[in-house]
């Protein structure tokens, strides 16, 4: 099928599967254009015209380009908005503690994550060099906070921003699908109100197609 929606990035990489994640909860057909980031396609045009940060996704939809997949989320959810999965409240008071909990996510909860994806999983999969346990050690620490915050929330409703599956939710999915393959998967199950909404998230068909790609 035609379609104007074309993503630009590689499978491993977790922005980029944050936005694949987006299009199939929203049932769109789009053109994944895989870039060969070992020969620094990233770093070139014409990619740069799309990115000027040289970093994955890229994001077209006909005339519109965007990067930042938190961004690109957004406008998916937006503009598609009858389609599939509605990921965010239109209710104002709803989709402000939806909003509340992705800039969570992003501020505080990807930071260590994010380290800790890097040093346990692609560092050793795509060989960018040895583990640092130093950095490890103090991302777990930072994560392990936030996850007990996470728990106190999750006590109280099933999903971070409310009894629905929103985009506050699936920005985590990328990193915690990661994380669930290390040592680092005990940091959740510790927490059960943590844990239970991390299986729940990473078991919808969505994501699973995302996974396929890999």
């Amino acid at each position: 099928m035609a379609t104007s929606i074309r993503v630009h990035g590689v499978p491993f990489s977790g922005p980029t599967c944050r936005v694949l994640a987006c299009l199939y909860e929203k049932e769109l057909e789009y053109e994944f254009v895989k870039l060969k980031m070992h020969e620094g396609e990233h770093k070139k045009q014409p990619f740069l015209s799309i990115n000027p940060f040289g970093q994955v996704p890229g994001f077209q939809d006909g005339d519109l380009t965007l990067f930042e997949s938190r961004a690109i989320t957004q406008y998916i959810v937006g503009n598609y908005a009858n389609n599939g999965t509605q990921l965010i409240f239109q209710d104002p008071k709803k989709a402000a503690i939806v909003l509340t909990w992705i800039e969570v996510e992003s501020h505080h909860y990807d930071p260590p994550a994010s380290k800790l994806v890097l040093e346990l999983c692609l560092k050793p999969l795509l060989g960018w060099g040895e583990t640092d346990a130093a950095v490890v050690e103090q991302s777990e620490a930072e994560l392990a906070k936030v996850l007990d915050i996470y728990e106190d929330r999750l006590a109280q409703s099933k999903y971070l921003g409310g009894e629905s599956f929103t985009l506050a939710d699936l920005h985590h999915l990328p990193t915690i699908d990661y994380l669930f393959g290390t040592q680092m998967k005990k940091l959740f199950e510790s927490r059960p109100h943590v844990n239970a909404w991390a299986v729940d998230i990473m078991a919808r068909p969505a994501w699973a197609k995302v996974l396929a790609l890999r």
